[in-house]
């Protein structure tokens, strides 16, 4: 167990290291000037240089990635150039509001996508199963935007039921909300089917039937059982998915959280911004899918840790 622990960590570290890394080198690769996104239009030849001093990007790009390994070494992502304070404060600051969107989201997709699924497996290959299932399929093809986007029309314009943006009460929690967990619902009722569907053809059911056990006890005390490893995967990791993916639905309902700070980095270059943001979503979704792994022996006692795979 200790072993396969600190194997995991380390993984989960590595992974970390290298996304980190990775941004820091494409977002200095890509088009744009911090300084001229910070100066203006307006500012002389003179002035951008001496930003570019102050920031230390007139420095090669290996110095400053040695800078960069060196500061974060010391807990210190750098300071934010457009909020002018230290970016991993301004990024924690924000991100209680994407965890609490991601949380609520994949809370309503347990609460529809496991019950959906399970009455499709029930019902595998009927004429009400298949008109579920194209739904899903169309929950599941839609981007977040769209439906972000209809939602807003719909319930927000033409039937001005719900706020269109901002969070300031529980009403304006809705649209977003729904949003996020339309797609997870549709992946994970899906999945649930399959999973469920082929545990409730197994000959070990089949036996337990014969014997007597109720369709209830048999769906969920034995298949759900045997299918809860996947199921609780593809949760975690859709939860891990969803703290970077949001970012699009919250700057459609203008949501404080990370999406429109990231979206403000992108637009003024603001690279400590963009690592710090980067940084705190990897350590959020690598320490997810561990707390999923480490949930397996208790799911099913078949599965020791470190000592058979349980992928």
């Amino acid at each position: 167990m200790v072993t396969y622990v600190s194997k995991r960590l380390g993984q989960s570290l590595l992974t970390i290291f290298l996304t980190v890394s990775t941004v820091f080198v494409l977002i200095r690769m890509a088009p744009g000037d911090p300084a001229y996104a910070l100066a203006g239009p307006l500012a002389s030849t003179g002035d951008l240089e001496k930003i570019r001093i102050s920031m230390g990007l007139n420095e090669p790009l290996l110095t400053q990635y040695g800078i960069f390994l060196k500061e974060l070494g010391a807990g210190n992502i750098g300071k934010s150039y457009s909020f002018q304070a230290p970016a991993l404060e301004v990024v924690m600051s924000r991100l209680p509001n994407t965890i609490f969107l991601a949380v609520l989201a994949i809370l309503l997709a347990i609460v529809v996508a496991i019950p959906l699924g399970v009455w499709m497996a029930k019902r595998a290959d009927t004429k009400r199963e298949l008109g579920v299932n194209v739904l899903t399929i169309a929950g599941q093809s839609m981007p977040d935007f769209w439906i972000g986007i209809m939602l807003l029309t719909l319930f927000a314009v033409v039937f001005p039921i719900f706020p269109s943006s901002g969070f300031t009460s529980w009403s304006g929690v809705v649209l977003p909300v729904t949003t996020v967990a339309i797609l997870q619902i549709a992946l994970v009722s899906r999945m649930v089917r399959r999973e469920v569907g082929t545990n409730m053809a197994a000959p070990y059911l089949t036996v337990a039937r014969a014997r007597g056990t109720g369709e209830q006890k048999l769906t969920w005390a034995y298949a759900m059982r045997n299918s809860s490893i996947p199921i609780l995967t593809t949760l975690g990791t859709r939860f891990a998915g969803m703290l970077n993916g949001v970012v699009v639905v919250e700057v459609v309902f203008n949501w404080p959280g990370l999406g429109s700070l990231v979206v403000r980095a992108l637009e003024t270059r603001d690279y400590p911004l963009i690592q710090a943001t980067v940084l705190v979503t990897s350590v959020l979704a690598v320490g997810v899918q561990l707390l999923i792994d480490l949930c397996y022996p208790l799911l099913d006692p078949r599965v020791r840790l470190g000592k058979v795979s349980v992928a």
